[in-house]
């Protein structure tokens, strides 16, 4: 009779412990495990945690405002759990489906997602700052500061006239909350990587320094939209600077006046006094015009060897340009152009 009331008892204590192991384990799987966030259209998303959010709470703000919260308690709870106090700015994935564990854990260990930087036709240091901090944590005011910063960029053999030489447009993975200094540091890394040794022979047979062809190549960029003419355009530039000849760019006024959208250079903007303006002073100007395509840069370092020392947009309008050897060649190309825009009653 004890062994069966025994065998009763055992039972009941073990049926019992297994429903309170039951009971443990779903509600751990419903608040730490099952799914509690969602996305919208069940596609993936992102949120940024900047260096300013310091507390479990902001981070619930700044989720709820890219993500549903299905139950909101229970992510309360499993932050308490897993003591999620300590919060560390990144750019993290979120997916529809994900559990508060997984949350947590991700946010904890800081294994936030790289971001793809990418950046191309920028003229200023100005609107390069804006693009990248509009990728990346660091903002524009921080980012330009940098750029300013003389004694910095010495210690690179740079200035703040040049520093934009070494921002090769591409596309580069930065973590989202790297500061503005590891920033330029990588981008001066690829710089030095661009710059093989083939490139560097190349630019000193011209002879330029690497910094001075991708300020030749910057104007040439500009001053044409045909890649086809960059080399053709590149050696009338280098035919100019063996002579000594100024070059006479009209990107480099523009560049002077802070006008880009100019149509027609007239005398009242040649005499502006900036050393940008190539028509009176001598030589490369002391800094890029715009950031220059590795396309452009390798244009100028594979120049096209010719005797042109003359350009004019050609008459048709379409961007492509008549070269010339003489003045009197030149003249009439470019009474050719004066025609065209009169007809059009283009006179700025």
């Amino acid at each position: 009779m004890f062994k069966k009331n025994f065998s009763k008892i055992f039972i009941l204590i073990a049926a019992f412990f297994l429903i309170v192991a039951v009971g443990v384990s779903l509600y751990y799987y419903k608040v730490f495990i099952s799914p509690n966030i969602y996305t919208d259209n069940k596609e993936k998303t992102y949120i940024n945690i900047s260096q300013s959010v310091d507390t479990p709470d902001s981070v619930i703000k700044i989720l709820q405002e890219r993500v549903r919260v299905k139950n909101l308690n229970s992510l309360k709870k499993a932050i308490k759990k897993f003591q999620y106090a300590t919060v560390r700015s990144g750019h993290y994935e979120v997916h529809n489906g994900m559990g508060n564990k997984e949350l947590i854990n991700m946010l904890q260990r800081g294994l936030q997602k790289p971001v793809r930087v990418t950046f191309n036709n920028i003229r200023t240091k100005e609107q390069l700052a804006g693009v990248l901090s509009k990728q990346l944590m660091p903002d524009s005011v921080s980012i330009l500061t940098l750029l300013n910063d003389s004694e910095y960029l010495a210690r690179y053999g740079l200035n703040p006239e040049n520093v934009l030489v070494t921002f090769i447009p591409n596309t580069y993975e930065f973590f989202w909350n790297v500061d503005e200094g590891k920033i330029f540091e990588r981008m001066y890394r690829e710089y030095e990587k661009f710059w093989t040794p083939e490139r560097r022979e190349k630019a000193t047979e011209i002879p330029l320094t690497p910094i001075e062809v991708s300020i030749l190549a910057s104007i040439v960029e500009e001053e044409t939209n045909k890649s086809y003419e960059y080399s053709t355009v590149a050696g009338l530039y280098v035919n100019r600077l063996k002579r000594k000849i100024p070059l006479q760019a009209d990107p480099t006024v523009k560049y002077a006046i802070g006008d880009f959208e100019i149509r027609r250079v007239l005398n009242v903007h040649l005499d502006i006094d900036s050393p940008y303006n190539t028509y009176r002073y001598r030589g490369l100007p002391p800094g890029p015009i715009r950031i220059p395509s590795v396309q452009t840069i390798d244009a100028v370092l594979n120049y096209e060897e010719h005797n042109y020392i003359y350009m004019v947009a050609k008459e048709t309008l379409n961007g492509e340009h008549n070269f010339a050897s003489t003045l009197r060649e030149h003249n009439n190309n470019a009474n050719k152009y004066r025609r065209a825009l009169n007809r059009l009653n283009i006179y700025n």
